[in-house]
Parts: C-alpha cells; sequence; structure tokens
C-alpha cells in the first residue's frame, strides 16, 4: 500500500501532462535568515502558485504561516534538515523534523539535504537512509538534497563528482535528487544517466539575468532532468507570478528560452 501512497503523492508535486516537477524552495529563513521575498511567506506562496509552481517546500515550523487556505492549491514538501549561517560548521546539516510529522501536518514530501564531503557527511547519509525507511513506511516521497560541499570538494560543479552524490541519494533511498547544474548540458548528461531516479536541478544563488536562469533550466531538460527546484531567482525576482510562468513554460511545455522570455515582457 505504501507505494500507492507515494504515487499518490507524487502526482501532487508534479504536472500530470508533462510529468515534470517545478519546486519553489522557501526553506532559506532558517539559513540565512528572512531574506528579500521570505519576509511574507505568504504572499510569496500565493505569487508562485499563481505562476504555475506545483509545490513549495519549507521548514515545518513556517507551515502554518505561508501555505495553502487562500489563491491556488499548490503541493507542500516539508523539509527536514537544518543549518544556520551562524553556526560553527553550516555544512553539517542535521535532522529537524520527523515524517510522521510531516504526514500530521499535511505534507506531500518530504526532503532532506545531504552535504557529500563535509566532516559529518557518515552523519547525514545514516540521516538519510534512516529517513528512507521511514518515507516507505509511510508512502511518503523522498526528495533529497545531494550536494558536495567540504573541504576536499575542489569545484561542486564537477560533473564526475556531482553525478556521484546524485548515485548517492538514489543509492539509499530517495524518490527523487535535487542537486547542482554542472554548466553545460553534455556534463549534466552524465549526471542524469548514473542516477535512476529523476534529477531536478537546483536554481542556485540569484543570476545576473533572467535569460541565465531560464538557459540553465532548457539545458538542464535536453538532456534528461524532470524539473528544477529554483529559489532565489524566483521568489526575489521583480515579478515572482511572471518568472515562475516563464520557468514552467520551459520545465511542463518544452517552450525555447525565446518563447520563455515572452512571459517577462
Amino acid at each position: 500500500m505504501s507505494k500507492i501512497g507515494k504515487r499518490v503523492r507524487i502526482e501532487r508535486i508534479t504536472d500530470r501532462k508533462s510529468g515534470n516537477s517545478l519546486i519553489i524552495p522557501l526553506d532559506h529563513g532558517i539559513s540565512i535568515g528572512p531574506v528579500k521575498g521570505l519576509t511574507n511567506l505568504a504572499e510569496t506562496v500565493d505569487k508562485v502558485a499563481e505562476g504555475g509552481a506545483n509545490a513549495v517546500l519549507m521548514q515545518k515550523g513556517m507551515v502554518a504561516h505561508g501555505h495553502r487556505g487562500y489563491g491556488r492549491d499548490i503541493g507542500l514538501i516539508i523539509h527536514m534538515s537544518a543549518s544556520t549561517s551562524l553556526g560553527p560548521d553550516p555544512n553539517n546539516k542535521v535532522q529537524v523534523c520527523t515524517v510522521e510529522e510531516a504526514i500530521q501536518m499535511g505534507a506531500d514530501a518530504v526532503s532532506v539535504h545531504i552535504n557529500i564531503g563535509s566532516e559529518t557527511e557518515a552523519e547525514q547519509l545514516k540521516k538519510l537512509g534512516n529517513v528512507a525507511e521511514r518515507c516507505d513506511a509511510w508512502g511518503m516521497p523522498l526528495l533529497a538534497m545531494m550536494y558536495p560541499r567540504g573541504k576536499n570538494i575542489k569545484d561542486p560543479f564537477d560533473a564526475e563528482t556531482v553525478a556521484h552524490v546524485a548515485r548517492a541519494g538514489a543509492e539509499l533511498g530517495a524518490d527523487i535528487v535535487k542537486t547542482n547544474y554542472t554548466g553545460d548540458p553534455d556534463s549534466f548528461k552524465k549526471v542524469v544517466q548514473g542516477c535512476p531516479v529523476p534529477v531536478v536541478i537546483a536554481g542556485g544563488p540569484k543570476t545576473k539575468t533572467d535569460r541565465d536562469i531560464l538557459e540553465m533550466v532548457r539545458g538542464a531538460m535536453d538532456v534528461g532532468a524532470r524539473g528544477v527546484a529554483v529559489g532565489r531567482n524566483v521568489f526575489q525576482h521583480e515579478n515572482p507570478i511572471k518568472m515562475t510562468r516563464a520557468v514552467s513554460k520551459i520545465v511542463h511545455k518544452n517552450t525555447s528560452v525565446e518563447d520563455a522570455l515572452e512571459e517577462l515582457k
């Protein structure tokens, strides 16, 4: 029965026609504070829902302050990992929520953040394995944010490195893996080919131009990515609704970058 539960919930965070996902992470408040775009979470959720996002991702304590009860419906992914930029080791992600708590709050999926290469990699991998087991038991989809971060990681966008961390997420039971885009389609193709579960790319830091982020999305989708998880490049945009629509056109309608840019005019 748990497989049926996963399938039902995954349908709530994906587009049924394209089978792809446009996720807006809004969990930055714990790591870097109430930055622009996250001060009024309910307002931001309303805008990205209006723009056609499939799901928002947030910490458990923010669900009551910014999800549903207004506007268009949108899927809910509850993030189970945390660290702050003020701590001695921001790469040390600890578990701050349980699958059972997420179920009680109405989550459609849960996510964990794992930093491969960090000082606490072993503990984080153990956490991922344990959470995957609970997700299987409850029929809860698991998104694993897999990043290469640590003192021995020379290039967090190196294709072989990113392929390794993405595969690690699948190896330990993730249903969807979120990771870095490697910079070009040819290199990112290796990441997708090496990961047997759907891969979505991280939006990363705020880009200089709208074209930059849309070209990144287009490049990833061209080689088999199944969606994107874009935060700052959407919620810090001057018009989050239009930016969400622009990204959505590429992810769900397979349009060109030029067509997507028309949404922003």
